[in-house]
């Protein structure tokens, strides 16, 4: 391992007062439409038709407004551990937990829209000093997406996946780790294999949610059940995909709502944790009402609503339709994961080397959110197959 570069240092969290005061006077003041007018008793996942139901959305603001704790948040990433660097103009945030186990392996974390570091800080100490002797542990490194969060909001355009995968690795080696492995999900999972595709001289492999297939795929061949998933998934990508199509083409437009209105902010998240969460009505039933709101008070106090929005515009088709992964790839499909869900026989065209492939019976797009103690031992067991082939 070479030594960490003296460019990057290390960073807390304090918002001011008087911005954590201005939060709660909007929340107070703001201006509502009326219900829905799909009207179902709860639970029902019917209830979302329309978009947030107004009853959930006034609770949740309530909360916000009266009981929820930032200063909790900001003390637990204290507490892991926060640092910034600057790459190529941008300031990058990330946490870096270091496991106190000599086998190590470094690990890079990668979050996508609509989340964050959030997601991850009830997992790392888990990751970094599993509980099991024989697990393996990382250095955990869980960066912040340009234009998310405590990194910069880029100033020009460019900032896609595959620049952010260029940035990763040159994160990890200010942090002397040359060789590393790498996870993600949603736009971290493009990142993911970008990371593998392009730099397999320092990418050991790969561990990710969200595979994604080449191009021109058909079902010959596939199984009854395959089939019904990749229809559902296809269902989404025509008739659910408003959101996407607006970040990707007027990021600037929706942004001012974002940025300038709490209440909207927290309707425009809450919608996709709910419709990609595992559950059966609400994502509270399997995310607390903290973690989500960690997550969106994250975005409104770095004010990147607008920023977070332009991956979208940066990045309109993913990954290149030939780019190959060779390193050895640990895959899982969580089944709620209405946006990823790729065969095996299809994502073996664009992964080559699939060392595990898991699809859990429970689990959705926020899986490290949703079924914590699961997503690590997946992790685990995903990176030790990949770590096992000796690469």
């Amino acid at each position: 391992m070479s030594r960490p570069s003296s460019d990057v240092r290390a960073v807390d969290s304090h918002a001011p007062e008087a911005d954590l005061v201005d939060l709660r006077a909007r929340l107070a003041a703001a201006r509502l439409p009326e219900a829905e007018t799909v009207h179902r008793a709860s639970p029902d996942p019917r209830r979302w038709e329309q978009g947030v139901p107004l009853a959930d959305l006034v609770d949740l603001v309530d909360y916000w407004r009266t009981d929820y704790d930032w200063r909790a948040f900001e003390a637990r990433l204290d507490e892991i551990g926060q640092f910034r660097t600057t790459i190529d103009g941008v300031g990058i945030h990330f946490l870096h937990r270091r496991s106190s186990r000599a086998d190590a392996t470094p690990l890079i974390v990668t979050h996508g829209w609509p989340g964050s570091i959030a997601e991850f800080i009830d997992v790392v100490d888990e990751l970094a000093d599993p509980t099991d002797a024989d697990a393996p542990a990382f250095d955990v490194v869980v960066p912040s997406l340009p234009g998310f969060g405590y990194s910069d909001r880029p100033a020009t355009t460019g900032w896609g996946i595959e620049k952010i995968a260029a940035a990763w690795v040159d994160l990890m080696g200010r942090l002397g780790y040359r060789r590393f492995l790498a996870h993600g999900g949603d736009w971290g999972g493009s990142i993911t294999t970008v990371l593998g595709g392009r730099f397999p001289e320092h990418v050991l492999g790969i561990h990710t949610t969200f595979a994604e297939a080449p191009p021109g795929m058909t079902t010959d061949g596939l199984t009854a059940v395959e089939r019904k998933r990749t229809e559902e998934t296809r269902d989404f990508w025509r008739h659910h995909r408003a959101y996407a199509t607006q970040q990707a083409t007027r990021p600037q437009t929706i942004g001012y709502s974002l940025v300038d209105s709490p209440v909207g902010l927290l309707a425009w998240l809450l919608d996709k944790f709910a419709e990609w969460s595992d559950t059966e009505d609400s994502p509270f039933e399997t995310i607390s009402r903290d973690r989500i709101l960690d997550d969106v008070t994250l975005y409104w106090l770095t004010r990147t609503g607008a920023s977070s929005a332009r991956i979208y515009y940066e990045t309109p088709n993913s990954l290149h339709p030939d780019l190959r992964v060779d390193v050895p790839s640990a895959i899982t499909m969580y089944p709620g994961d209405i946006e990823s869900r790729v065969p095996r026989a299809w994502a073996q065209e664009r992964y080559r080397q699939i060392v595990r492939w898991n699809v859990p019976d429970a689990g959705g797009h926020f899986p490290s959110l949703e079924v914590p103690e699961y997503f690590v031992k997946d992790l685990q067991e995903g990176v030790a197959a990949v770590l096992a082939t000796g690469r």
